[in-house]
């Protein structure tokens, strides 16, 4: 893999540090953290429950660092069950040995199958028992993307599986670790790279009521959205198509901390609300728990409500 230059590691450090929301000040610690990250000095053990892996799709997605750089230099991945070479055999004796030895900093995407533990297994292990023992070794635990901050779409209200979010299980087991939630529908790669090089040279970062880290889920997306003049001038879109704010087609931006609208998604190529879409509350505490939760709010007439 080509060394990156001095010059653009500052540069790529004072990018999370602005992406984090800190001061210039903070850059040679940035610095620093991302050289004690590739020398291997912050081991990652990713497990997943049930989900559909977009998390690590969006970590995928990456830029600034992209994702060759974090898997080969800042991370230290012991396993990633979608990502490692190691299957099988091999793959759990990785994951026992890893697990053992300890030390690490525990990166769970997915809910937990509290009710029905056999719906999840990693080779003869139930997923349950599996992150019981993950948990209890960590120096962290890091609930990455709805599923496992939240409980997320599988564990939406009359789901067969009783699934849970991460912190909920650690509770329900009585394993105290620290924990860092990171939602949304997938998680911002962003958000996962900022929390890790700040848990590495600056601690657990400041966290909200609901442990998400203040760095990123401090405002509400309403707050910062492009249409917020819309609202205010009350402006409301019809339709999907139309100028105007969303509210009356059911975006929940009000109930929303993220900052999507600033940080953008794909390369900052875009978000939902620039697409025509209302914000559907992905990052939101409750999303989807509820049966008669509406993605889009509309009258059967086709008006708003």
């Amino acid at each position: 893999m080509k060394e990156i230059t001095r010059r653009k590691f500052l540069k790529l450090s004072a990018k999370l540090a602005a992406m984090m929301g800190l001061s210039a000040s903070a850059v040679p610690k940035i610095a620093e953290a991302l050289d004690e990250i590739a020398s291997g000095t912050l081991p990652v053990l990713w497990l997943q429950g049930l989900s559909c892996s977009g998390c690590s799709v969006s970590l995928m997605n990456s830029e600034d660092p992209g994702p060759l750089r974090i898997l080969t230099r800042y991370l230290s991945l012991l396993f990633h069950s979608t990502l490692s070479t190691a299957t099988g055999h091999t793959g759990m004796e990785i994951i026992n040995r890893s697990i053992d030895l300890g030390g690490y900093s525990l990166i769970v995407e997915g809910s937990v199958p509290l009710g029905m533990p056999e719906a999840c297994r990693m080779g003869e292990e139930l997923f349950t028992d599996q992150l019981a023992r993950a948990a209890m070794k960590a120096d962290a635990v890091i609930a990455v993307g709805s599923c496992a901050a939240s409980g997320g779409i599988p564990g939406a209200e009359n789901n067969p599986t009783g699934a849970v979010s991460v912190p909920a299980f650690l509770q329900e087991k009585g394993i105290q670790k620290p924990v860092i939630r990171i939602p949304g529908c997938p998680a911002h790669p962003d958000w996962l790279v900022g929390v890790i090089a700040h848990v590495v040279k600056m601690g657990i970062p400041p966290l909200d009521a609901e442990h998400r880290p203040k760095m990123f889920f401090s405002r509400l997306i309403h707050d910062i959205c492009p249409r917020f003049a819309d609202y205010e001038r009350e402006r409301f879109a019809k339709t999907f198509s139309d100028e105007g704010c969303f509210f009356k087609l059911g975006c929940l931006g009000p109930l929303t901390h993220a900052d999507c609208s600033l940080r953008l998604w794909n390369g900052g190529t875009n978000f939902c609300i620039n697409a025509g879409s209302p914000c559907i509350g992905c990052a939101a505490e409750d999303f989807p728990q509820a049966v008669s939760f509406p993605m889009h709010t509309k009258k059967s007439s086709g008006e708003v409500e």
